[in-house]
């Protein structure tokens, strides 16, 4: 499970993990943007890193 995160413009930055966002929520650094998904947004920064992601969908299997 991942947690996403939204710099201080609302662009999305990587997904963290919920032990981390707890502390940046803990720490003042961040506040809840949404509950489902949960979702943080970062206070103090306006940049940060982004990767490229893929997606691979398998249209050959019973469920997706």
């Amino acid at each position: 499970m991942r947690v996403f995160v939204l710099n201080k413009n609302k662009k999305p930055l990587n997904p963290t993990h919920p032990a981390r966002a707890r502390k940046l929520l803990k720490a003042g650094r961040a506040k809840v943007f949404k509950q489902f998904p949960f979702t943080i947004i970062i206070q103090d920064i306006e940049g940060g890193e982004v990767n490229e992601c893929q997606l691979k969908i398998d249209p050959g299997s019973k469920t997706t």
